[in-house]
């Protein structure tokens, strides 16, 4: 039986699926599929599915949404609850802990916000496109994590490590940018009542972290009440998951030396009590049960969450946002859609606007505060990163649905400039990386 399992743990299929790139090669096939029955005689059933109502009652309110509302309004809480975890973590104990570190993918993704934003307000005015579709300034704006890391583990071994970190902290940094954007500028009305007990829910999470609550049950249950809340307040439920994602503990009941001391203890104490039916001894089952406490303990909730949430996200939620949200109906008139103030302006911010921001910024980091350039890596090595940020995909549509959801020509003509641009802008980031080339030794 193990060894029918080890063989099956290295099969291929099996090493696919847990290599870095398959969320990725997942994200393709699942907007590829959508784009195909988008364009099949199975639209119409298509877009019915996704826009059929379901409605949740809590006490006297009842919400209705359609299908692919709850998927934007309940499973992408929690992926913005995990990108806020992954944000704390970087800032407490990751690459970003330190200014010498963080200060060159601060400085890149700060760039590769701005200029696109700046060039997609400049195409829409010089388009003549009215305020209403200025709105759509925070979908350039976003890089898809997910998408342009996948493409870095398809090169393996053609990059370095200190590339792939800088990509990373670039993203980490984009979207708490896209946070900041959804929760400033993409909030109209605010029902001050819901978000005011919002804010007690928040506290109480945060106090249950500085008395050492460290079980995840209280802090999901604060998740729930949070959610429906910022449901009813006005401000985007993924806030909700961002700003709960702040408060998770990020400490440990035991430390490494403590653990291990337990951990020998308890493993000699189930050697001891040795039967020739281990499994159904009292005496091994309670050394065993402690060991896995134990093993709890060692790990912070925030690390624990994120390594029980990071295969969900990838491997359901983010390709289950792909297939409600990437369809698009391709005809006779791309051209013409493509013509769309929103859609140019999509296009330039992410093709022009993401690569020369990072880029730009990168060197004036570089040359006027001397932040170096990360481990082994070249200017071509940034090159092709910076149009891999270019890779908007997940937030960017998400931004889309936001800024122009109700108006459909603009939201279907930013959905297929994001598609386009995306594609293009990883095409070359990947093409630019290909060549293996001249590594330089760089400060760790």
């Amino acid at each position: 039986m193990q060894e029918r399992n080890a063989a099956d743990a290295g099969s291929p299929l099996a090493r696919m699926v847990r290599s870095a790139a398959f969320p990725g090669v997942l994200l393709v096939a699942c907007t590829g599929f959508a784009i195909a029955v988008a364009n099949s005689p199975w639209a119409g059933d298509w877009d019915h599915f996704w826009h059929a109502k379901l409605a949740l009652t809590l006490g006297d309110q009842t919400i209705a949404k359609s299908v692919a509302h709850w998927i934007s309004d309940g499973l992408m809480v929690l992926f913005f609850f995990f990108v806020g975890l992954e944000i704390k973590h970087e800032v407490l104990d990751g690459h970003l802990q330190s200014v010498r570190q963080a200060a060159l993918p601060v400085a890149a993704a700060i760039g590769g916000m701005a200029v696109p934003a700046l060039l997609y307000t400049a195409v829409v005015i010089a388009s003549g496109g009215g305020d209403a579709l200025k709105r759509g300034w925070g979908i350039p704006m976003a890089t898809d994590i997910a998408f342009a890391l996948g493409v870095l583990a398809l090169l393996g071994r053609r990059v370095p490590i200190g590339l792939k970190v800088f990509l990373a902290s670039l993203a980490v940094v984009d979207d708490l940018g896209a946070v900041l954007v959804i929760a400033i500028f993409y909030t109209d009305e605010i029902a001050w009542r819901f978000l005011g007990v919002g804010a007690v829910v928040v506290a109480a999470s945060f106090v249950s972290n500085r008395l050492g609550v460290r079980r995840t049950w209280p802090y999901v249950v604060y998740g729930l009440v949070l959610w429906a809340l910022f449901l009813q307040s006005g401000v985007h439920a993924t806030i909700a998951g961002v700003v709960l994602a702040l408060t998770i503990p990020e400490r440990r009941k035991l430390d490494e030396r403590e653990f291990a001391a337990r951990a020998r203890a308890l493993i000699d104490d189930f050697e001891r009590e040795g039967k020739p039916d281990p499994l159904t001894h009292p005496a091994q089952l309670d050394a065993v049960r402690a060991l896995q406490r134990h093993a709890q303990d060692v790990q912070a909730p925030l690390q624990r969450m994120v390594f029980g949430l990071q295969p969900l996200i990838a491997y359901f939620i983010v390709p289950v946002f792909a297939l409600a949200n990437a369809g698009v109906a391709i005809g006779a008139g791309v051209g013409e859609v493509l013509g769309h103030p929103a859609a140019r302006g999509v296009i330039v911010g992410l093709l022009i606007g993401k690569p020369v921001g990072v880029m730009l910024a990168a060197w004036l980091a570089h040359r006027l505060f001397r932040c170096p350039l990360p481990a082994q890596t070249t200017w071509r090595h940034l090159h092709g990163a910076a149009w891999l940020a270019g890779i908007g995909f997940t937030m960017s549509l998400f931004l889309d649905s936001l800024a122009f959801g109700p108006a459909q020509d603009a939201f279907e003509a930013s959905k297929i400039a994001i598609l386009a641009a995306s594609a293009v802008a990883g095409t070359i980031g990947f093409v630019l990386l290909l060549p293996k080339p001249r590594v330089v030794p760089g400060p760790a």
